[in-house]
């Protein structure tokens, strides 16, 4: 599976779960960290953790295994590590704390349809 197909498959894994306000950035133009960022936000933790549960399931299914998973317990900010791709998710008030969107703005911010 290559980088656009995770990064469309794990949109709609979060999408599946209603989260809010998804963001792509595609940074592999301004960071040797990744290539893209996804960051989503959450009405509450359980959503946290539902719409994380949903990513891990649905590219476990196409053996596209995470490398490394953060805050999953705590549930107000997750990060989940596929090498090529970081996915945030946040409860909303977190989301605004750390305003990640802010500080990778010289990514580039893409639409899901851009990459169909």
């Amino acid at each position: 599976m290559n980088t656009v197909d995770k990064v469309k498959e794990i949109y709609n894994a979060v999408d599946d779960k209603l989260g809010i306000d998804i963001k792509i950035i595609n940074i592999s133009k301004v960071s040797v960290l990744a290539d893209y960022l996804i960051i989503s936000g959450a009405n509450n933790k359980s959503q946290v953790q539902a719409i994380v549960d949903n990513v891990i399931e649905k590219l476990d299914q196409q053996e596209v295994f995470v490398r490394h998973t953060e805050g999953y317990s705590t549930a107000n900010w997750v990060l989940l590590d596929y090498g090529d791709i970081i996915v945030h998710v946040f409860n909303q008030e977190d989301r605004l704390f750390y305003d990640l969107e802010r500080l990778w703005q010289d990514g580039n911010t893409i639409e899901i349809e851009e990459l169909k």
